[in-house]
């Protein structure tokens, strides 16, 4: 019997003795009897195996070749664990590591499920977990080493194929071997944590789940190892020891996720690394702090407010990637964690104004994603901030904002079945789309065509559903979206008509007749793509292509034919894009990309004939009251009419059913006027073939037509007239019985007077030669005489400067009217023949100096003055836009029309500078009008100012673009370069009625504004700005002289102090300078500017020295302005002068020679008033005693433009003045020219008599004048004071008399005429006003005059004996016009009417020169004494005195 270790051998009942001696297969056969045996044993009187077990532990058998024998020894061995349990026979330490190591290799063999061993195996693991086997290895030195195989064996074998039993099994021999020990190694934890993180925990997903089971059922023991393990790792950086350290926030996340008990003390480590200095660090804590917080269920921000709040400061974390880490994980907060909401929705209020793109990017996609998941979740407050990024400054961040509210609108609203929450919720949606057309770039604009053709309206959807879709959106989206929407389809249809005649130009140039460049077109088209750089080749490539390619060529003309419909624009868009190649990498998908761009504006895949049918079906519907699409919708009739107007100027050709037309002819009938309106709008849109292709429709439409140009209202009979021209093959037969019966209705008692004004005019336009005989004598006495030169009715009493249009009298209607006629009128004549320009412009001239109360009867109220004075203004602005007239604006009538732009009422400052960029904007009204834009500089409003900087910026940006598109127009380069706006702004301001003298330094600073305001966009881009051209020009004009009154000194010093300061500026602002070489000489307008004798050099410095301006010290440039510039910048002492400056379109002359220049301009009636007079013949003016009121709403909207002072007034002598009002009042003519002013007066012929105070062109021979002209061409310039004698033109019964008068000796000195910004936006109400004139001499020849001038009320000039003082001097003193209102010393706020018994003198041109003894009235604002505005409250009579009484020196 063998023994071992003094024990003997002794074998079960039934089992045979193994020994080494025995064969392998009867060695297992024994081995399965004696592994039976032992497994049928309990724990009782066991000891004699003692020395069996001892033997079956012998290296032979542990050892064995055999993987059944181990098997089945291994078997034997967990048995006798658990029969001498609790004590094992094994007590070496090293034979017990030996066993239990064999032991885990054995249990290998559970890898295989299917193994035909496995149930062996199987009975090992569990008889091995069952007993616990593995914990007598806890007293053990390489316990850890043990348990560190064993774990990773089992981490290693298990798989999805093994049964839950298996795994618990495992889970049960594992788990005590934590729990029970007193301490868990480094290594054996990371064998644990390991299996948790990723990648593991995606690729073995079973090994994830077994040591997450582990860490969950052993987490009180283990929490102070992996504690341990982590205060290592972040706060003593002991990495090194683990294998996992460099995945500690992994760790964390899933340990957060497993058994957030394990982390307690482990989280406040992370508010510290939060706060790290390394960037990196910060931001591995904050994702996964972010990912811990917003998981589904976490409780983590209640159980930890510190940390929480430590988490929200990172999102104004300096870095970048931290901050977007934070904003990218909020999705996930909004959605699971509504008690969170709030404190997020706080930061990303914020961080959607990050500085840094990719923040607001994240920002836009984390709220569009949270509302498509779940809408109910996106607050309106989240929603608004993609609406703010609607207008990022980003257009990718821009472009992802409105596809995704696009995106949420036709998921949310255009579905069949939608929640009507969620629709208000997004209801804003479809105007914010619209109002991104807004936007100056290309991009923006193919992005709303995108999303109004996929999302608002779907370009797919079925026709009729479509066209319902396309009603509502219209019907329902404001004002500022309908703007937009009709601009978006003249685009459209503009590059439409662009491309259409690139493919005609291409065929022709195929057929040889002629070659068409095409680079023109190809540079148009490339400017409405993204790009345009790039869009340029792209569209030569293309060019190129359609000029090959026929099939494409006939693709495309198709596509644009009048005939292509909606569902073939999409087959032929997707051919085109076919033989592109499709998107590819690189160039070419940009390439791609711009042609699809461009398909996608001219396709016409939303509108065809059938669509245009079925909208005006709806329409129809609408408009007789069935409507279902627009039930609870306001004027929805009119706005779906609307709609078809808008259409109708677009697609004219898909309104060609006789259906259709008879819908339309039905609106007619509609009783709303507006309807009725706008389908005449319509057929003038598409009717030009309706008589020859519907003779049935034009016969039915004719009459209706007549009688709304008859009986309609203004704009029905407008619209009437243009449909009847267009409409009509012979359309003079028609107007004629129109024009005939309208005539009869120019009475003011006729309840259809201003519709007869309005008809006249527009036939006066369309027929000039037709009716001119009529139409002459029609202004002439009913317009002019009747109309605008009588005051029947007075308006409302009110103290605002404006109302609304329904306020407004009929009498101020018809004269606004009237003034519009009579515009029309010149347009139709096109020519100045009879003087009938000349007469206009004097009329509205009258008008504005008047402050629109061309009579000064003091009539009208505050709000229609300001209306007259406006529309005075917009057409003399009008009549600019014409050369022939153009020609006729004196300077002075400029600058009165100029100074519109400082109007105390804020609605005329705003309409009048709209008119004017809109003319500047097309190239039709002259470059020297953008001047005008400089006194913008004085308005209190800085979005007003902004508005205005607006417009100068995107005039000087279109025409520097139309000179780079038309390198021909070198020779007229003139009167499209921006810069060359400068000579018009400095003489203009150099003309400020303000302006006394150049050494008034308050005023000069004020003009240093209005300077700098015009030229800062000019200079603002060094590669814009020719620096030396610039400053070449203006040196120039310090070497001229002031074409408006050249022998004056005290104006001259004005205009080069005005130079100064424009130097100054551009020497010391001009930061970025450019020197380029340039052959261009700068030219200056004749108009403005005379040159000085040969070999003047004017080096002087004419501004206070306070207001000099020290430049940059720039290498190579000269700063300083006292002295003529460097060589190469070459002041020129004789410059280059243009003499006319007028529109674009026409072509400049050549320069006159300067004697002869020289020659007119002493010959010419521009005259000059003697120089300023001693400082002891001056005195301040005081304050007007009834100043302007304006509504408190007034103040509160317009703002107050800036307080412009007032010039002084010489001391008048009472005595005199009463004597020479007396003699003025003597005269019978005087007394009667209210109601005596007969036809011949009225037409008497003004060619004669023209008035030629504006510069004559060059070349011409000089006019015979007599000495002495009427004032009623007298200047509007203040300040100037003479002694000379006045002369007073009489008519006596409209005969042609003349006769002689002799002024008074000491004749009263001329007022100042001032056109001052005002303080505040109130007005007062009109007052007569004193007059002191004196004569001006007016060139005239000696014929007699023609009585047929329309306009002119003058009659022919007495000879006048001139002083010694007029004699000696070539410009002979002239009336001054004020736009100062003054107040006699006693007079009060209340007693404004007339002065009883003041008769006015009647002149020969609209009362220019008239006496009265009442002051002149002036739109300026004025601040009480308290500070408030006297718009406020109505101050008391005596106050007003008091305030009001001048003080004299």
């Amino acid at each position: 019997m063998t023994s071992v270790a003094g024990k003997k051998v002794v074998y079960p009942s039934g089992c045979k003795e193994v020994n080494e001696e025995l064969g392998k297969d009867e060695l297992v056969r024994r081995l399965k009897l004696l592994a039976r045996a032992f497994q049928d044993m309990g724990q009782d009187d066991n000891e004699q195996y003692s020395g069996l077990a001892l033997y079956l532990a012998s290296d032979y058998f542990m050892d064995h070749q055999s993987k059944d024998v181990r098997l089945l020894v291994a078997c034997c061995i967990a048995d006798v664990f658990r029969i001498f349990a609790p004590d094992a026979p094994y007590t070496d330490p090293a034979q017990l590591k030996e066993i239990f190591m064999f032991l885990i290799k054995q249990l290998r063999g559970l890898e295989d499920p299917d193994a035909p061993s496995f149930k062996r195996y199987f009975y090992l693991l569990e008889n091995l977990a069952w007993v616990k086997s593995f914990n007598i290895c806890i007293e053990l030195e390489d316990s850890q080493e043990i348990f560190c195989s064993l774990f990773q064996l089992m981490f290693s074998i298990i798989s999805e194929k093994h049964s839950t039993k298996v795994r618990n099994f495992i889970l049960d021999m594992m788990a005590p071997l934590i729990t029970e020990a007193d301490a868990v190694s480094q290594e054996l934890l990371d064998i644990i944590l390991i299996n948790i993180i990723e990648p593991y925990k995606t690729q073995k997903r079973v090994v994830y789940q077994l040591a997450k089971d582990l860490l969950i059922r052993t987490s009180n023991a283990i929490e102070p190892f992996i504690q341990t393990f982590f205060n290592n790792a972040l706060m003593l950086g002991k990495s090194s020891e683990s294998e996992v350290s460099d995945r500690l926030y992994d760790l964390i996340y899933e340990l957060n996720q497993i058994s957030p008990n394990v982390l307690l003390s482990v989280l406040p480590q992370l508010e510290f690394k939060l706060k790290s200095n390394v960037e990196s660090e910060r931001k591995k804590v904050t994702k996964l702090l972010a990912k811990m917080f917003s998981d589904p269920g976490s409780t983590l921000a209640d159980q930890n407010k510190a940390l929480w709040n430590c988490f929200l400061g990172r999102f104004n974390d300096i870095s970048i990637l931290v901050r977007q880490c934070c904003v990218s994980h909020s999705q996930f907060l909004l959605q699971y964690h509504p008690e969170l909401f709030k404190d997020i929705v706080e930061q990303l209020k914020v961080r959607q104004h990050d500085p840094e793109e990719t923040v607001r990017m994240e920002v836009v996609n984390v709220i569009l994603t949270v509302a498509k998941n779940d809408f109910s979740v996106c607050t309106e407050e989240l929603l608004s901030f993609i609406k703010e990024r609607t207008l990022d400054k980003k257009f990718q961040i821009r472009q992802a904002a409105l596809l995704g509210l696009g995106q949420l609108y036709k998921r949310f609203v255009l579905a069949e079945e939608y929640d009507k929450a969620n629709v208000e919720k997004i209801s804003w949606v479809k105007d914010k789309v619209f109002h991104a057309y807004y936007q100056s770039n290309n991009e923006d604009r193919l992005l709303v065509e995108r999303v109004f053709n996929t999302c608002l309206v779907p370009y797919n959807a079925e026709v009729s559903e479509r066209m319902k879709r396309l009603y509502l959106l219209y019907a329902t989206i404001d004002d500022h979206a309908v703007r937009a929407f009709h601009e978006m389809l003249k685009n459209k249809n503009l590059v439409k008509v662009m491309v259409s005649q690139l493919v005609e130009a291409i065929e022709v140039n195929l057929e040889g007749e002629k070659n068409i460049p095409l680079n023109r077109r190809l540079g148009a088209i490339s400017k409405t793509l993204p790009e345009t750089h790039k869009a340029t080749d792209h569209m030569k490539k293309f060019a190129m292509l359609v000029k090959e390619d026929k099939r494409m060529r006939q693709f495309l003309k198709t596509l644009l034919g009048p005939d292509c419909t909606s569902q073939k624009a999409q087959d032929l868009v997707k051919e085109v894009l076919k033989k592109l190649g499709g998107p590819g990498p690189g160039q070419h998908n940009l390439f791609y990309n711009s042609i699809k761009s461009l398909l996608e504006r001219v396709a016409p895949v939303m509108f065809d004939a059938a669509a245009i049918e079925m909208l005006v079906k709806h329409v129809d519907e609408t408009v007789r009251g069935l409507g279902i699409i627009t039930d609870g919708i306001d004027a929805a009739a009119e706005k779906g009419v609307r709609l078809l107007v808008a259409l109708s100027s677009v697609y004219p050709h898909y309104f060609k059913t006789e259906e259709t037309y008879e819908l339309l002819l039905s609106f007619l009938k509609h009783d709303d006027e507006a309807v009725a309106d706008l389908t005449i709008q319509i057929f003038i849109n598409v009717g030009k073939h309706l008589q020859s292709e519907h003779p049935n429709i034009y016969t039915v439409l004719l009459p209706i037509l007549q009688r709304s140009a008859k009986l309609g209202n203004p704009k029905q009979s407008k619209h009437a007239i243009k449909c009847i021209s267009i409409v009509c093959q012979k359309k003079e037969a028609i107007l004629s019985q129109v024009f005939e019966y309208v005539k009869k209705s120019l009475n003011p008692e006729s309840a259809n007077f201003i519709t007869s004004i309005v008809a006249l005019g527009h036939i006066a336009k369309l027929c000039p030669v037709d009716f001119a005989a009529d139409i002459k004598a029609i202004v002439s006495k009913t317009i002019v005489k009747d109309l605008l030169m009588m005051d029947r009715s007075s308006g409302p009493d009110t103290t605002e400067s404006w109302y609304s249009e329904h306020h407004v009298t009929e009498e101020t209607m018809a004269k606004l009217q009237a003034m519009k006629m009579l515009v029309r009128w010149l347009e139709g004549l096109q020519s100045n023949a009879n003087n009938s320009g000349t007469s206009t412009l004097r009329l509205l001239y009258t008008v504005i100096i008047h402050e629109g109360d061309l009579m000064e009867k003091g009539m009208i109220n505050k709000p229609e003055l300001a209306r007259l004075r406006l529309q005075a203004g917009c057409c003399m602005l009008k009549l600019a836009e014409y050369k022939c007239y153009g020609d006729l604006i004196t300077r002075e009538q400029f600058q009165a029309l100029a100074l519109l732009m400082n109007d105390s009422c804020y609605r005329v400052r705003l309409n009048f500078a709209l008119k004017l960029n809109k003319g500047l904007l097309v190239l039709r009204l002259p470059l020297e009008y953008m001047s005008i834009f400089s006194l913008a500089a004085n308005d209190p409003l800085k979005e007003r100012k902004l508005q205005i900087k607006n417009f100068l910026q995107a005039n000087i940006s279109k025409r520097r673009d139309y000179i780079k598109q038309n390198p021909s127009i070198g020779a007229r380069l003139f009167h499209f370069m921006p810069e060359y706006s400068i000579p018009y702004t400095i003489h203009l301001l150099a003309h400020d009625p303000d302006l006394q003298s150049h050494e008034h330094v308050e005023v000069l600073k004020n003009i240093k504004e209005c300077l700098w305001f015009i030229m800062d966009p000019l200079i603002s881009k060094s590669e814009d700005c020719n620096y030396s051209f610039f400053r070449k020009m203006l040196e120039n004009i310090k070497q001229c002289k002031d074409a408006q009154d050249p022998e004056d000194e005290a104006t001259n010093k004005k205009l080069y102090a005005v130079c100064d300061l424009a130097l100054g500026l551009l020497v010391s602002k001009a930061t970025h300078i450019t020197l380029k070489d340039t052959n261009l000489e700068p030219v200056l307008p004749a108009k403005c500017f005379i040159k000085q004798a040969k070999g003047y050099m004017n080096t002087k410095i004419y501004v206070p020295k306070e207001l000099v301006m020290e430049g940059h010290k720039r290498k190579g440039v000269h700063d300083s302005i006292l002295a003529p510039s460097e060589p190469e910048i070459v002041a020129c002492p004789g410059p280059v002068v243009n003499p006319l400056p007028y529109t674009p379109r026409e072509k400049t002359s050549k320069p006159t020679k300067t004697k002869k220049l020289k020659k007119e301009q002493s010959e010419s009636d521009v005259d000059m008033e003697s120089p300023v007079k001693s400082p002891k013949e001056k005195t301040k003016r005081p304050r007007s005693k009834k100043e302007n009121i304006d509504s408190q709403e007034e103040n509160q909207v317009s703002g107050v433009p800036k307080k412009r002072g007032r010039k002084s007034a010489k001391k008048e002598n009472l005595t005199d003045n009463k004597k020479t009002d007396s003699e003025l009042d003597s005269s019978k003519e005087s007394q009667d020219f209210n109601v005596q002013c007969s036809s011949s007066d009225v037409e008497e012929n003004s060619e004669q008599e023209q008035t030629v105070n504006h510069p004559k062109r060059p070349g011409r021979p000089p006019k015979q004048t007599n000495s002495n002209s009427s004032s009623a061409n007298s200047s509007p310039r203040r300040g100037k004071n003479s002694d000379n004698k006045v002369t007073k033109l009489k008519q006596i019964n409209g005969a042609s008399k003349k006769t002689s008068v002799t002024a008074a000796k000491d004749s009263p000195k001329g007022k100042t005429q001032k056109r001052s910004a005002p303080s505040s936006s109130e007005e007062s109400s009109p007052v007569k006003k004193t007059r002191r004139t004196r004569a001006t001499p007016v060139k005239k020849d000696s014929s007699e005059s023609d009585p047929s001038s329309p306009i002119s009320m003058e009659s022919e000039p007495s000879p006048v004996t001139p002083s010694k003082k007029s004699t000696s001097s070539p410009a002979a003193s002239r009336k001054t016009l004020t736009r100062s209102k003054l107040h006699s010393e006693s007079g009060s706020e209340g007693n404004s009417s007339p002065v009883k018994g003041r008769k006015r003198a009647a002149t020969k041109q609209l009362r220019i020169d008239q006496f009265s003894t009442k002051p002149s009235n002036v739109r300026r604002a004025k601040t009480l004494a308290n500070g408030s505005l006297d718009g406020d409250s109505q101050e008391s009579p005596s106050s007003a005195s008091k305030r009001g009484r001048g003080k004299r020196k």
